[in-house]
Parts: structure tokens; C-alpha cells; sequence
């Protein structure tokens, strides 16, 4: 790009020259006297070739042939030349590169001076070259100053640019070096001081996922420590009936310990299940996909049925249609679902009724389970749903996680766990919302 720049300069400097010389041949030529007079300027050519550093060639010609002054053979503008319209062009004149300059002066026809011929009116080619040689070798001088004139800002920018990234980066080093001494367990925030304007979002987010995984680590602390309390507790009951088993003569009395160790490993069981149900609803990953929700209550029915039908209590379901679409983690919403019918199962009296049902609408979808058990006030219901928390007519053996894997699952779907009272009679509605994804 530098070289054609200066090839262009080069060219707009060397032609005004050369077409000075062209308007000055031409300002010599006359036709007053009757004929064909021109006058050349040798004193201005001999200056325009000093200018030049080369050769200098010119031509004047008729058009009828009868004169001919210069180099006659200077090679003819390529195409047509218009008259009174100076061309520049570019050719080889022997074996040298030069650049001419060509002038068509039309004459008159009264003059005389110049007959017309079958091509047209008479007139007068006038033709000035210079070797290119100067021009060349002022492109060649011009990009060597520019190249290394270049080079140079190239190279200082090259080094600027560095050093001001080795002190714009100089606080990011420092985090970085802060970030890699840190302990595996220093979940303190990242201090933002000191720190560019470009880089504190950065470390804004940083602190924010530190803190999510803080809270995370805390929850499987306390999820962990909650499962060994109530594992414990169940073992720790379990050796003292066996100890007492082994104690006690009277074989009726070894068999009512027998079956209060069944109903305490049936215990252990239900809360071995609910504590890994609930871990798996706080970890496992939501997959959505449409199913029948219609289906999963029928399907949570026929399972707790045995148990609805031990306490004579009227257990159903009830939808608009036979098959009702949504879209949900089909596998978690079971458990959800499971784990409040199994609740209202063990809080309604004898002969009472409870019932599964499912609405939706454009915001989102719902599994209801409602009872008319004793239901609970409205402080209790509000504090139901915490880990391990129990109501105060809870069913003996029950660990107070039913309510919190639903409502756990309920959050991870985007939705809310509702405990409501019956309007119109005692009793509990459980609902659980999700909106559409």
C-alpha cells in the first residue's frame, strides 16, 4: 500500500513537469505564417532532463507526414487520442522503461497549413517521454523511509502495548496468586480492591457461585449429620430391644420384643428411604419431558391402596379427563406426590376419605391431596416442611421428612409446596404447583 501511494505521488509530481514541457512545445507551434512553424524550447528540455535524471525524448508531427521533428518513432498512445485532451501512458522505448505525454492539436482548415486528409481535419501530435528511472528510484527511497519509519512505530507500539498490559494485568496476576494460596476449604469472599473496573464483575460472579457452593456444602453437612442422628437413633433402639430380648424368660414377652424390633426395622426402612429420596431431590438433575398426570395418580393410588384400605378410609382420585398431559420430572413428582398421601394416610382417623386430584391452566399445573383428618393451625402449617420438623399430631415413627422432600422437589421444579385448610370442613389440602417451563 506504501508503494502504490508513492508510485501515485510520483506520478502526479513527474507529469505536471511533464506536461509543462508538452504545453511549451505546443505554445511554440504556429500557423500565422501560412505554414507549419515550431520553435523548441532546447534551454527548458535540457533543464526538464537534468529534472528528470534521465534521457528526455519528444516528437512533433503533422498529420499529412510533411513534418516530422524529434523522435520519430515514440511509441503512439494506445486507442484514440481526443484533441486538446493531454494522455499519460507508460511504454518500452529502447528496452527502456518511460513515460510519455501526448498532445492532438487540431489546425484550422482555412490556414492552409496542414491539408486535411481522408481521416479527418489536419492537426499536430505533439509527444513528450522521460525515462522513469527518477521516478523509480523516488518510490524506492520513499518506501524505504516509510517501511523503516514504520518499522519503528510498529515496534514502539509492539512494546507500549506490552508494558501497559504487564500493568493492566498486574492486578489479575495478584488475584490469580491470591485464588491458587487459597486453602481447598476458604470459601471467604475475593476482596474486589485494587482491581480494575473491567475485572470486578468477574470476581462479583466468583464470590456469588462461592457463596452457592458455601451453602450447598452446608447442606449436605447438614443433610449428613441429620441422617446419622436418625439413623442412630433407630440402631441405638433396635440394641436396646435386642438386649432386652435376650434378657427377658417368658417367651411371650420375647415375642412382643421381636415385634417391636419388626415395627422399629420398618421404621429405619421408611426413614433409610425418605433420607435417600431426599437427597436425591436436592441433588438429582430436573429432566422435563410430557407426561400423564392423570396416569402417575392413578399409579401413586394403587400403591398406598393396601395402606389406605388397613385404616378403612375412602382413598380415590378424581380428574376432568382420563388423560391429563404435562410436563414435569415425571420420577420426582411421583415421590413428591407419594410422599404426601402418604402423610394424610397416616393423620386421617379410621374411615375418614382423602383424595388425589391434578388442575392446570396457562400458568402451570398442580397435584392436589386433600383429607379430613384433624387438620393443624395456620403457625403450624407455615412452619411445615422443614427438614425433620414434625406437627404436634404427627403419626408415632414418622421423621418429619415427607413434607420436606415435596417441598424440595416442588422448588427444583420452580413451583411451591401450599398446605391449606378445608373451607367447608376439617381437614388439609396439599398442593403442589409448577409453572410451565
Amino acid at each position: 500500500m506504501t508503494r502504490h501511494d508513492a508510485l501515485e505521488a510520483a506520478n502526479a509530481a513527474y507529469d505536471r513537469s511533464l506536461l509543462g514541457a508538452l504545453k511549451s512545445i505546443d505554445a511554440n507551434i504556429s500557423t500565422a505564417s501560412g505554414g507549419l512553424s515550431a520553435e523548441l524550447p532546447y534551454t527548458m528540455l535540457e533543464f526538464f532532463e537534468l529534472t528528470a535524471s534521465g534521457h528526455v525524448y519528444f516528437r512533433v508531427a503533422s498529420s499529412d507526414g510533411l513534418v516530422e521533428l524529434g523522435n520519430a518513432d515514440l511509441p503512439l498512445p494506445p486507442g484514440t487520442l481526443e484533441p486538446g485532451v493531454p494522455r499519460f501512458y507508460d511504454a518500452t522505448y529502447f528496452g527502456e522503461s518511460v513515460r510519455l505525454a501526448a498532445y492532438r492539436r487540431m489546425v484550422d482548415a482555412t490556414d492552409g497549413a496542414i491539408p486535411a486528409t481522408a481521416d479527418g481535419p489536419g492537426s499536430v501530435l505533439v509527444q513528450v517521454a522521460e525515462s522513469t528511472q527518477s521516478r523509480q528510484e523516488f518510490t524506492r527511497r520513499f518506501v524505504q523511509r516509510a517501511a523503516l519509519r514504520d518499522g519503528l512505530v510498529l515496534a514502539l507500539m509492539l512494546l507500549g502495548a506490552a508494558a501497559t498490559l504487564a500493568v493492566a494485568l498486574r492486578p489479575l496476576s495478584r488475584l490469580a496468586r491470591g485464588v491458587q494460596e487459597r486453602s481447598p476449604d476458604d470459601m471467604t469472599p475475593i476482596a474486589d480492591t485494587d482491581l480494575p473496573a473491567d475485572i470486578r464483575p468477574l470476581v462479583a460472579a466468583v464470590n456469588e457461585q462461592m457463596a452457592r457452593t458455601q451453602a450447598l456444602v452446608a447442606q449436605q453437612r447438614q443433610f449428613l449429620d441429620d441422617a446419622s442422628h436418625q439413623l442412630r437413633t433407630h440402631l441405638t433402639t433396635l440394641q436396646m430391644q435386642i438386649d432386652y430380648a435376650r434378657r427377658e424368660p417368658d417367651p411371650a414377652q420375647v415375642q412382643d420384643a421381636l415385634a417391636a424390633i419388626g415395627g422399629e426395622i420398618a421404621r429405619a426402612t421408611r426413614s433409610t428411604q425418605q433420607l435417600l429420596a431426599l437427597g436425591r431431590s436436592d441433588t438429582a438433575a430436573v429432566e422435563f419431558a410430557p407426561f400423564d398426570l392423570a396416569a402417575l395418580l392413578r399409579t401413586v393410588a394403587l400403591e398406598l391402596l393396601p395402606q389406605a384400605r388397613a385404616k378403612q378410609i375412602d382413598f380415590g382420585i378424581h380428574t376432568h379427563t382420563p388423560e391429563f398431559m404435562a410436563v414435569a420430572d415425571s420420577g420426582l413428582l411421583r415421590e413428591a406426590l407419594t410422599n404426601l398421601a402418604a402423610n394424610a394416610i397416616a393423620y386421617t382417623p379410621a374411615h375418614g376419605t382423602i383424595t388425589l386430584s391434578a388442575a392446570g391452566d396457562a400458568l402451570g399445573w398442580s397435584v392436589n391431596v386433600e383429607d379430613n383428618g384433624p387438620g393443624m393451625a395456620p403457625e403450624e402449617r407455615a412452619a411445615l416442611g422443614q427438614r425433620y420438623r414434625r406437627g404436634s399430631q404427627a403419626a408415632a415413627g414418622g421423621s418429619g421428612l415427607g413434607l420436606a422432600i415435596a417441598r424440595s422437589i416442588a422448588e427444583r421444579h420452580r413451583g411451591a409446596l401450599r398446605l391449606e385448610a378445608r373451607v367447608d370442613s376439617p381437614g388439609l389440602l396439599a398442593i403442589l404447583w409448577w409453572p410451565k417451563p
